[in-house]
């Protein structure tokens, strides 16, 4: 008679679970004078080596949350975790956080050496180990070489860049970026935007980056937290929170929107936006609103299709006027006058081949919002 079998199987762990979050607030709340709370039940889950970017207007609360988490605030209600552990109390020189602020903070009497050895000296780090760490971060930044001058010989970028290195130097398990940019001329700041994402994906540190500039955050990011009035709004990778923003402040703040007043008319697959003038236009009826509530549609200029006015009527078209044509460079915009009291609507257009013509102000245009991005909040 055979022995009974004893299985040593073992179900394998389930797939797709969330890996432990890097940093998480739970529950945060800040208030500076005990009534207004400038961050609001904040719960956040930062990923190991994540770029992740903390936008919105000024007063928002992403400078208060970049702060909390560096140490520089106290939350007044709530928990901050990394990896698993309270930070909450932990004072700043305790967390092991590089930070890089908008105005340098360097120190003007000590060279770019001794600026970016600086974090290894107060860690009493050995002078030999200091000097090949220091050539190692400013080598990272492409300053090699500049290791003697001091950061008044230093342009803009050139500073931006000893403070990125002095806060990498003592391999950090996060680094924190308060508008960094800000100072820098468009171009200058276009460029380091590029130079961040590719040292962000070279190093494999986690970065969190707070920024008012939408275009900015889109560049750079993996994901976006957008924040307003102390709560974040959306908390997405960059794409979805370009083509489907969650809400009517998200679809304003992030990119470009036309938008389109009117009130909603049908359910589900059904919505529509009913306009002035008879135009109804189907989309998509992103927080539910009821049949009859005031609402907005947005769409995004690249999404409008231009018809001429002799395809009329077209399915989800309206007439417009072309009011004025702006030239960018790599695109034109037409301003269109959509009339009955509406906003006037910007349409974005690939530039024609040289030698063709484009449309001009004062003509007769179609417009056609296509359904799928055409996006109804209620107001």
């Amino acid at each position: 008679m055979r022995p009974a079998l004893h299985s040593t199987y073992q179900a394998p762990p389930a797939m797709n679970q969330p890996a432990e979050p890097l940093v998480r607030f739970t529950g945060v709340q800040k208030t500076y004078d005990g009534e207004q709370l400038v961050v609001r039940a904040l719960d956040l889950d930062i990923q190991r080596g994540e770029f992740l970017s903390l936008l919105g207007p000024s007063g928002s609360g992403k400078t208060t949350t970049l702060m909390m988490l560096a140490g520089f605030e106290s939350p007044t209600a709530g928990d901050i975790l990394l990896d698993g552990k309270q930070i909450t109390r932990t004072p700043p020189h305790k967390r092991n956080f590089g930070m890089v602020f908008q105005n340098y903070a360097l120190f003007p009497h000590l060279t770019v050496g001794e600026n970016v050895a600086y974090p290894l000296t107060v860690r009493k780090v050995p002078k030999a180990e200091q000097a090949e760490r220091v050539k190692k971060a400013l080598d990272m930044v492409r300053l090699g070489g500049m290791a003697d001058r001091l950061p008044a010989r230093l342009s803009g970028g050139q500073q931006q860049r000893v403070a990125l290195a002095r806060a990498l130097v003592f391999n950090p398990q996060l680094v924190l970026m308060d508008e960094p940019l800000g100072a820098l001329d468009k171009q200058l700041r276009e460029h380091m935007q590029i130079e961040l994402k590719e040292l962000h994906r070279q190093l494999g540190v986690t970065f969190v980056y707070v920024t008012h500039d939408q275009g900015e955050a889109l560049t750079m990011s993996d994901r976006v937290a957008v924040f307003n009035e102390g709560v974040i709004q959306q908390l997405a990778d960059v794409e979805s929170l370009y083509e489907t923003p969650s809400n009517r402040f998200v679809a304003g703040f992030v990119g470009d929107s036309t938008v389109l007043s009117g009130t909603l008319q049908g359910a589900g697959a059904d919505a529509a936006i009913q306009m002035p003038g008879g135009f109804l236009l189907p989309g998509i009826n992103v927080n539910q609103a009821p049949v009859g509530a005031r609402v907005q549609a947005c769409v995004r200029p690249e999404r409008i299709v231009l018809h001429p006015q002799s395809e009329y009527p077209r399915p989800n078209a309206i007439p417009a006027t072309v009011a004025r044509t702006i030239y960018y460079g790599d695109h034109l915009r037409l301003v269109c006058e959509l009339g009955h009291g509406q906003e006037p609507a910007t349409v974005k257009r690939a530039l024609s081949p040289l030698g063709t013509s484009h449309a001009q102000p004062g003509d007769q245009v179609l417009l056609e919002f296509p359904p799928a991005a055409t996006r109804i909040y209620a107001v």
